[in-house]
């Protein structure tokens, strides 16, 4: 009770009417229950106090002589975003009371006022204001976890970049090596965006067989194809009013680009097997492991694709090209890391530090955290040296490279030495691939689960 009476008393009430009775009565009966109310006479007035009280809800008269409630309600919506208008009129029309909802109005009531009907809509608006706010709070804390990690230059303007994209709804692309931080980027520029209470999907053209990328993306209607016995909608239809990333755009079949063209431009789609078109407002964010000028010498890429989204580039440098964000990001992993397993967080010695900062973690950010992990589980102490670090698997690849063609051969174990021949030649092998996994487990010979365990165990995990 207590919890409630001090909500009440925090909510601010604004009445606009020009009868004095209404204005008295109202005011009196919402004061007795503990919201803190003004009172205005007519629309000018009202404007002024609205600007002064700043209320969370107000009631606005709708046939007033020197001003009418709608072209208070117009003025007001713009200027006064986080308060709720309630009209109320005698003579209301549903002509009237459609124009007050589409200019911004919550609802609509009509005299003679009806107390009880007046708490049921306050109820209804402090509810919704209640959820707003935790819906809030809860897209802060989102946004926290997903910050990207780092001061130095490219990685600043990378944040410029994600702010201006995400007050508008156009395409965008985002280029980076494996594990640099795409996804990361593709999830802020949604979340930072006015989209940020809508679904957020994405689909991966890599991992995806190419047949079913079309149904994945647009839907497909019940009977177009054998076995399909019921119509099932695509993403872009699922997630209407939301962003959808599509990953590795370079491995979309061209066909499909050039209907993704279509959609970009029109906001429409028709499902496989379907002439009818399905009106639906989605974002798109396209990401791709090749830099912007390879992609324009792609011959797998639709080039009206690039040039629709090429004002909104977005390119994340590997971490070896920004290094002043190594040590940041290892603190950040080392907080998360210690978190998890609920102990304190590790030191690690100055010369470990100036090694890892040396390395050239070709599996860029995702490498670097999997690595901080597998320290943490395997060093029981709170103080890392140099030794827990090469334990952990962790190999100065400038050193070897320095020692010659016999470098492994000064490696303590034999393990170590296979170890680091195996990441080498992994990392070497997927680069050659263009990041494709399907493509480099057929080359090297090996079966794609395995060769996933492999390269998740090395800390240079692929995005497919």
């Amino acid at each position: 009770m207590n919890e409630l009476h001090e909500m009440k008393m925090k909510t601010k009430i604004l009445i606009i009417d020009d009868e004095a009775a209404i204005r008295q009565i109202l005011a009196e009966s919402l004061k007795d229950e503990g919201f803190d109310v003004l009172a205005a006479p007519d629309g000018p007035t009202g404007l002024q106090v609205l600007s002064d009280f700043k209320p969370h809800i107000c009631f606005l008269d709708i046939w007033m002589p020197k001003m009418d409630g709608i072209e208070v309600l117009t003025k007001a919506v713009p200027l006064f975003p986080e308060t709720n208008f309630v009209m109320i009129s005698g003579h209301g029309t549903i002509e009237t009371a459609v124009k007050a909802t589409k200019i911004g109005a919550w609802d609509f009531i009509e005299k003679p006022l009806s107390l009880d009907k007046i708490g049921l809509v306050i109820e209804h608006v402090l509810k919704f204001r209640s959820e707003k706010e935790e819906k809030q709070a809860l897209l802060n804390k989102l946004r926290q976890s997903i910050a990207l990690v780092g001061e130095s230059k490219s990685l600043q303007a990378v944040r410029e970049k994600i702010t201006t994209m995400a007050k508008n709804s156009a395409p965008v692309l985002v280029c980076g090596e494996v594990g640099s931080g795409r996804q990361l980027v593709s999830q802020n520029i949604h979340y930072m965006s006015a989209r940020a209470s809508k679904s957020l999907s994405e689909i991966n053209c890599s991992t995806l067989p190419q047949d079913l990328i079309e149904i994945e993306l647009f839907g497909i209607e019940k009977g177009s194809l054998p076995g399909i016995d019921k119509t099932r909608k695509g993403k872009l239809e699922l997630i209407d009013g939301g962003t959808l990333v599509i990953e590795e755009i370079e491995e979309m079949p061209l066909v499909l680009q050039e209907k993704l063209v279509n959609f970009i431009k029109h906001q429409t789609i028709k499902r496989v097997g379907s002439s009818d078109e399905i009106k639906t407002n989605v974002r798109i964010i396209l990401t791709s492991i090749q830099a912007f000028e390879m992609l324009m010498t792609n011959a797998k890429i639709s080039k009206e694709l690039l040039e629709l989204a090429k004002s909104q580039l977005i390119s994340v440098e590997p971490l070896r090209s920004r290094t002043e964000d190594i040590l940041p990001l290892m603190i950040h992993f080392s907080d998360i890391a210690a978190k998890q397993m609920a102990a304190f967080r590790k030191t690690i010695s100055e010369q470990g530090v100036k090694l890892l900062l040396k390395h050239s973690w070709p599996g860029n950010i995702r490498e670097l955290k999997n690595f901080i992990e597998r320290v943490y589980i395997l060093t029981p102490s709170d103080y890392v040296d140099v030794h827990d670090l090469r334990f952990a698997g962790l190999v100065d690849k400038k050193e070897t490279v320095a020692s010659g063609p016999d470098s492994h051969l000064e490696m303590s174990t034999f393990r170590e030495a296979r170890a680091e021949f195996e990441k080498d030649y992994l990392v070497k092998k997927i680069q050659e691939n263009g990041g494709n996994i399907s493509k480099t487990a057929e080359t090297i010979g090996l079966e794609r689960s395995y060769l996933h365990r492999k390269i998740k165990a090395y800390g240079i995990e692929s995005d497919n």
